[in-house]
């Protein structure tokens, strides 16, 4: 049986108590939520966890971080280092988006790794594997898609990303509207072309119950992705985009039926005062399904900066009710990220989750801020590195100090306002 069949059939379940005792709820609250798809914890039976993460309604933000090789560049110990920053900045999961080497290998080994959950996006690998056969990738077959995803299934993957919403009707309506930017989407782009090539359906759409098989048998999460998500402010809140919402709602409902977990990606780029109108259509389209937004970013200006801009957006929409925010590095829209981008990425997006925790009144989101200020008080450097959501990025800046300035913030030294003996 799936964790969704447990939980609705209120058998006891390992998951949903480890979950339980993390979250500090009961664990009728989080099997409640479980059954009715608005709580996930995405764990494939084929591995084992050393944390388990949920996401969904009432619970703490959490936060994935993006992974991988592309054909320039191929370096898997670089990967496991990215891996390594990623889990010690704090990220609950994090997804293999790898387009160069062996990938099958590269997977092997971030599993192996990894004590979070790990989600990939298929179409890659069947892409990868297209054109390595000397064909376009307007060919990419869907038997080829479907076997693929069963070997990332029986590898041990947690999640998967499945741009099962572009079909030939939302494609209709790209075509029809028209974008400045177009598909931004690396895997909803090869869908599209494969739909305008040949005229045949998504085969992620058309056999929609096959891959439900597949994700039941494994017990993976499907992470219901966001192909048409507008890689502008241009393109933002546009027909594709919630042409494709429709859909995946729609989806959401089928998988729940049958025992899958279901979640759905959201954008991309969204103006400031967009943000919350899309997180309230996502969740009613998206009958109260967890969502996961890739930022959003809030200004298309600041490349080197991204990690903030998505940070900005990400706090705002997790705020009003995202579940799961996608970090986006410095390297956004420049090059693929190293280990630092990766530490630096993680830790903005948790510095969003973390405030719009604060905001929606998340159990016990204040505490760690409470006993942060009880310490700056007393001048307690030790316990605010402690309680600071980046201790690396703390113990550096205070080891610039002199051994006489040991005690003291050098901006106002001996005129620090929190100073009781002056």
């Amino acid at each position: 049986m799936t964790l969704i069949e447990d939980a609705k059939n209120k058998k006891t379940n390992d998951l949903i108590k480890s979950v339980a005792q993390l979250e500090s709820f009961s664990e009728d609250f989080i099997r409640s939520g479980v059954a009715s798809g608005t709580i996930i914890i995405p764990k494939n039976i084929n591995r084992t966890l050393e944390k388990i993460t949920a996401v969904g309604a009432g619970l703490k933000t959490k936060v994935n971080a993006n992974l991988g090789t592309s054909p320039e560049h191929v370096d898997l110990d670089e990967e496991l280092q990215k891996l390594d920053a990623a889990v010690k900045a704090g990220a609950d999961a994090v997804m293999d988006l790898s387009t160069g080497g062996n990938l099958t290998q590269i997977r092997k080994e971030i599993l192996a790794a990894c004590p979070v959950q790990v989600g990939t996006v298929p179409i890659y690998e069947a892409a990868c594997r297209t054109v390595a056969k000397g064909k376009k990738i307007s060919q990419i077959d869907g038997e080829l898609l479907f076997d693929v995803i069963e070997e990332q299934a029986e590898q041990g993957v947690d999640f998967i990303t499945v741009h099962c919403g572009i079909n030939k009707e939302t494609v209709e309506v790209l075509n029809r509207q028209g974008r400045l930017v177009g598909t931004v989407s690396r895997g909803g782009s090869f869908l599209v072309k494969t739909i305008n090539a040949t005229g045949k359906e998504n085969p992620l759409y058309a056999q929609y119950d096959r891959l439900l098989k597949i994700a039941k048998k494994y017990d993976i999460t499907l992470s219901l992705g966001d192909g048409f998500r507008p890689g502008c402010l241009f393109d933002a809140s546009d027909g594709p985009q919630i042409a494709e919402l429709s859909v995946l709602g729609e989806l959401v409902l089928k998988a729940r039926v049958v025992g899958v977990q279901a979640m759905i990606e959201g954008p991309g780029h969204i103006p400031l005062d967009q943000v919350e109108a899309n997180v309230t259509i996502a969740k009613k389209l998206g009958h109260s399904a967890p969502l996961y937004f890739l930022g959003p970013l809030v200004t298309d200006i600041a490349p080197g900066y991204d990690h903030i801009t998505s940070a900005i957006g990400g706090a705002l929409a997790a705020t009003k009710g995202v579940d799961f925010i996608c970090c986006v590095t410095p390297a956004e829209h420049l090059r693929l990220p190293n280990v630092q981008d990766v530490h630096e990425g993680v830790i903005a997006a948790r510095i969003a989750a973390h405030a719009a925790d604060i905001a929606k009144g998340v159990r016990s989101a204040r505490k760690c801020d409470d006993e942060m200020s009880k310490w700056r008080k007393a001048r307690n450097w030790e316990k605010q590195k402690e309680f600071c959501i980046d201790p690396i990025k703390f113990a550096k800046e205070r080891d610039k100090l002199l051994p006489s300035q040991e005690d003291v913030c050098t901006m106002c030294g001996e005129f620090c306002s929190m100073r009781d003996d002056k």
